[in-house]
């Protein structure tokens, strides 16, 4: 009988990751938690692990031999990530491009440090938004990407962008206007000024 360890990915409750892969370990399943070290957000000094992905895992086994039952009663699990009800194996080039990334990310030092505070204005100097004015929101993960508030017709709309696309806005330079404010509760009922 030929074993056929493939990788799958979990999915996880919210801050269970270590968890799961620890009990998965226990019953002799390999698992692989992609991690990031980070500067601890309220202390100045000391850094902190967090999960590259939050709430996913991966796991190599054969499922043939080690049965999905084994899998799916794990504390902490959620569900195995699937397709038309078949768990979706991964090549291992995915695991390897993802453990490639992370050692380029932790050779640098960490993740990128943005020159841009939330609320600041910059400018979009790259793709379909170049040359825009929007508002600095703050990174979605510890990759390159972050969010702007972009106004578009009007209406302040979140989206994402590489960090490398944006410079701070020159100091004469507005952001968009922001929103008018209530008039009316609802129902014509006027909002009474103190």
């Amino acid at each position: 009988m030929v074993i056929m360890e493939r990788w799958y990915t979990l999915h996880t409750q919210p801050n269970a990751e270590y968890q799961v892969a620890a009990t998965l370990t226990a019953r002799g399943i390999h698992t692989y938690l992609p991690q990031l070290e980070l500067p601890k957000k309220y202390r100045r000094r000391g850094r902190t692990t967090r999960p590259f992905f939050p709430c996913y895992l991966f796991m190599q086994a054969d499922l043939a031999v080690t049965g999905l039952s084994a899998v799916r009663w794990t504390p902490g699990l959620r569900r195995l990530v699937t397709f038309d009800e078949q768990p979706v194996p991964l090549d291992d080039a995915v695991i390897e491009l993802i453990r490639r990334k992370l050692g380029e990310i932790k050779a640098r030092g960490g993740p990128a440090v943005y020159p841009f505070k939330p609320g600041e204005t910059v400018r979009i100097t790259d793709g379909p938004f170049a040359d825009m004015l929007a508002v600095f929101d703050g990174p979605t993960t510890a990759g390159q990407r972050v969010q702007v508030l972009l106004n578009i017709l009007g209406h302040a709309s979140r989206v994402q962008l590489e960090a490398d696309q944006l410079t701070k806005a020159p100091a004469q330079a507005t952001a968009p206007a922001p929103k008018r404010p209530r008039r009316t509760r609802g129902r014509g009922r006027r909002i009474q000024a103190d």
